[in-house]
């Protein structure tokens, strides 16, 4: 909410300088954002004379310029084509800074002529539009700041509404604010009697007085539409707006002035009788922003008895707009819904200073009072004459009497405020004030957010200023206990810190996710469609973070990253009970990896995936040897490059593998992307083994390694041969691991060499040739059992 000082002014009488202002808003609650001094941009120039000029040697449009200035005789050349001898100008010297072009001035040379500061026009100042030329000043003394010859230059103050006080959309209420913190007088509001001088002549009716309570109506006709005066448009110019004719800015200026949003419709282009009504569904309009709108039954339009002609409360048509050849119209002062308002402009996603106001809440004692300060601002510009008032429904005022207690502020802030201040300070706000035991105190209707006692308490606090709060020295409390996290804190712990060794790089992403990229990975039940999403592509809670790390990883990929290597431990979602939350432990590998020492890379691949899996489930105590690997398909995986870590036939640790290529597709991810997930919470609790720590048991002897390469059906899975081999010597066999796959020349069709090294660790003598003959006999049988056998 942007004002100026001058307006200010005409509804506070006040000495007060600019900072006392701003001083005294922040103290009663109105953040002040920022203040815009235009005196403080003009600092650096001052008047020149202009002792000489002459044509450019090299520019026929340019004139080289003998300035008298502060700075001495300086040299300008300067475009302007009324740059001439004998005038008074704006000069600004090299080091200034001119707002209208965002330029700082240096010394330049044009066309091999030096350049020494420059003369502005009124636009490059940001003072006007004048741009055909530079400004030609007033009888005035070299040297003379340009603030004192052009007169007072009004400050901007722009300060954040809070939603608790919609009044303060209008100048008035702030005015209204300082008088009651001592800061000056509130002046009385002139309200003028528009003499009627015919009825009403158009049909105004409210259908949908939920929407619509009250919608108010005046007619003017006869006017000559124009230019509004210089001063109302230097306001509006000043906040921001632009302005365009009387008709609007008269609008526009009470939306400001008085938080009272009107609108105002060609009487010649209405088609009968004014409805305000709820929409149908197929009807729609073109809105003074040039956009055409679609409006169904939840919205209140505006229509006449052939065509709607805007949105109630948050733009009009172009269909009934006023131009420089209106003569007659109807000024419409209405009160909408602020729910209905706010779902309308949210589901169109249609802004606009009406729907600001209207949705936050207005004034609905305003409506007259809007109408009578419009019509009195266009008949004095304007000419014409006026109807009657015409209010089609009733006003939603409420007459609104809080019982308060003058000790309630005591009792809420501590602050010791005498009840002849108390008194003062509701009086000033606009509040009506019954004295007795406990006082009856009269809420203004401009102030919807008060409530209870405790507002009022509040009113009284801030206008006397929440700095008199009492202090107290807290007592001081001893060490707060210290908290033993939960287990599925220290998993969740345990698996970021896992994921980030192997190199990957953590994601916070939203809980949220999108429909087409949930239904990718799982099912989704219509419990965790959310009914109200923050965006479309958010409506949905994520079965799994999957999606949005694809998402995060097609925005890497996109801005030029050859590798993407990501993870996230958080919630994923199946229902909307609390066992339908898991946490889960989620990642991703995509692109490139590190580069060997031949310069060649690898794409991440299933293997990939599944070791990452099982660095997860290893850190969070997950028993990885006892683990199983099936091979079921898997949405949004690779059919055949992808499993499941199970302990058990049903309790499903892990799943890990490629991602399928049209998912892949999707995300606009090239080449192959390894995946995987751990459900944290499905691993089992370690069962208490006591406190005590077991020995340490490090053996005295060295391992033995023995390789072996087996042949071995392609269509069983390695696992199984792995774990034969493991078994068959449980008391020397430390460990098997597979570290070569083999298909080729010399290898059976239908089969493929396993190469496999098996590590012996003897506890209580070292291992003689017959020994480890004996263990490398069982563990051969132990391959053919499973169906393997001995490469040649």
């Amino acid at each position: 909410m942007k004002f100026t000082l001058s307006w200010l002014k005409d509804h506070l009488d006040t000495d007060a300088s600019l900072d006392q202002i701003i001083e005294t808003m922040v103290k009663v609650g109105l953040e002040v954002e920022e203040v815009i001094d235009p005196s403080e941009a003009l600092a650096p120039v001052t008047v020149g004379y202009v002792k000489h000029a002459e044509p450019h040697p090299d520019a026929d449009r340019l004139r080289v310029c003998k300035v008298d200035t502060k700075d001495g005789e300086m040299q300008i050349v300067c475009g302007a084509p009324n740059a001439r001898e004998g005038i008074r100008v704006a000069y600004a010297p090299v080091g200034a800074y001119i707002p209208g072009i965002d330029v700082t001035l240096s010394k330049a040379k044009i066309r091999g002529v030096e350049s020494f500061g420059m003369m502005c026009s009124s636009r490059e100042l940001e003072l006007g539009d004048d741009h055909d030329g530079i400004m030609e000043l007033p009888e005035a003394e070299v040297g003379t700041p340009l603030a004192d010859v052009v007169g007072p230059l009004d400050p901007v103050i722009d300060f954040e509404v809070t939603p608790n006080r919609p009044d303060t959309n209008g100048v008035r209420a702030i005015a209204r604010d300082l008088a009651a913190e001592g800061l000056g007088t509130l002046k009385p509001l002139e309200v003028p009697e528009v003499e009627a001088s015919f009825d009403q002549p158009v049909t105004v009716i409210t259908e949908a007085p939920d929407a619509c309570p009250a919608f108010g109506a005046l007619t003017i006709r006869g006017l000559k539409n124009g230019p509004s005066p210089e001063w109302l448009q230097q306001r509006l110019k000043a906040i921001g707006l632009r302005p365009i004719n009387m008709l609007v800015d008269v609008t526009n200026f009470l939306s400001y002035d008085a938080a009272r949003p009107l609108h105002v419709y060609d009487i010649k282009k209405l088609n009968g009788g004014v409805h305000a009504r709820m929409g149908k569904v197929g009807e729609s309009f073109e809105a003074l922003n040039d956009k055409e709108y679609a409006v169904d039954e939840t919205m209140c339009v505006i229509a006449d008895d052939e065509n709607v002609l805007g949105l109630g409360g948050i733009m009009g048509g172009t269909s009934s707009g006023c131009d420089e050849t209106t003569t007659d119209v109807l000024i419409e002062s209405a009160y909408f819904d602020p729910l209905t308002i706010a779902k309308t402009g949210r589901k169109l996603s249609l802004t606009s200073d009406a729907r600001y106001r209207f949705e936050r809440g207005i004034d609905p004692a305003s409506i007259e009072d809007g109408l009578k300060r419009a019509a009195a601002m266009i008949l004095e510009t304007c000419g014409g004459e006026a109807s009657s008032i015409t209010i089609a429904g009733t006003p939603p005022v409420e007459e609104k009497t809080v019982s308060y207690p003058p000790a309630e502020v005591t009792r809420l802030t501590g602050m010791d405020v005498p009840e002849s201040r108390q008194e003062e300070i509701l009086s000033a706000l606009g509040f009506e004030v019954s004295r007795g035991g406990t006082w009856d105190v009269k809420v203004p209707t401009w102030r919807p957010d008060v409530e209870g006692k405790a507002d009022i308490a509040e009113e009284v606090a801030r206008v006397h200023g929440l700095d008199n709060l009492p202090t107290d020295v807290l007592p001081r409390l001893g060490d707060a206990p210290r908290r033993q996290p939960a287990l599925s804190e220290i998993r969740a712990d345990a698996a970021r810190r896992a994921c980030a060794g192997i190199g990957l790089m953590e994601a916070v992403t939203w809980a949220f996710t999108d429909e087409e990229g949930a239904a990718r990975f799982a099912e989704q039940p219509k419990e965790i469609h959310l009914l109200n999403p923050i965006s479309s592509d958010l409506s949905v809670m994520r079965p799994t973070p999957l999606p949005n790390l694809l998402l995060a990883a097609s925005r890497n990929a996109a801005r030029g990253a050859e590798s993407v290597r990501l993870f996230e431990v958080g919630g994923a979602y199946t229902d909307n009970t609390p066992k339908g939350q898991r946490t889960v432990a989620t990642g991703l590998l995509w692109g490139a990896g590190v580069r060997d020492w031949q310069g060649s890379t690898d794409e991440p691949s299933v293997f990939d995936a599944k070791a990452a899996a099982l660095s997860v489930l290893e850190a969070i105590g997950a028993p990885a040897s006892r683990l199983m690997v099936f091979s079921d398909p898997l949405p949004g995986y690779h059919p055949t490059r992808s499993g499941q870590l199970r302990l058990g036939p049903k309790n499903t640790l892990a799943r890990f593998g490629e991602l399928h290529p049209s998912v892949a597709k999707a995300y606009d991810l090239p080449g192959r992307t390894a995946i995987f997930e751990v459900e944290l919470d499905a691993v089992p609790p370690a069962k208490n083994k006591g406190a005590t720590k077991p020995a340490l048991g490090l053996p005295e002897l060295m391992p033995v390694r023995r390789d072996f390469a087996f042949l071995y059906p392609a269509e069983k899975p390695a696992s199984d041969l792995v774990k034969a081999i493991q078994g068959a010597d449980k008391a020397l066999i430390d460990d098997v691991r597979l570290f070569d796959v083999y298909v080729g020349k010399g290898v059976p069709e239908g089969q493929r060499s396993l190469a496999i090294e098996v590590v012996l660790q003897p506890n209580k003598e070292t291992l003689t040739d017959k020994d480890i003959e004996a263990v490398s006999a069982r563990i051969v049988a132990a391959a053919e059992k499973q169906g393997g056998s001995l490469r040649g």
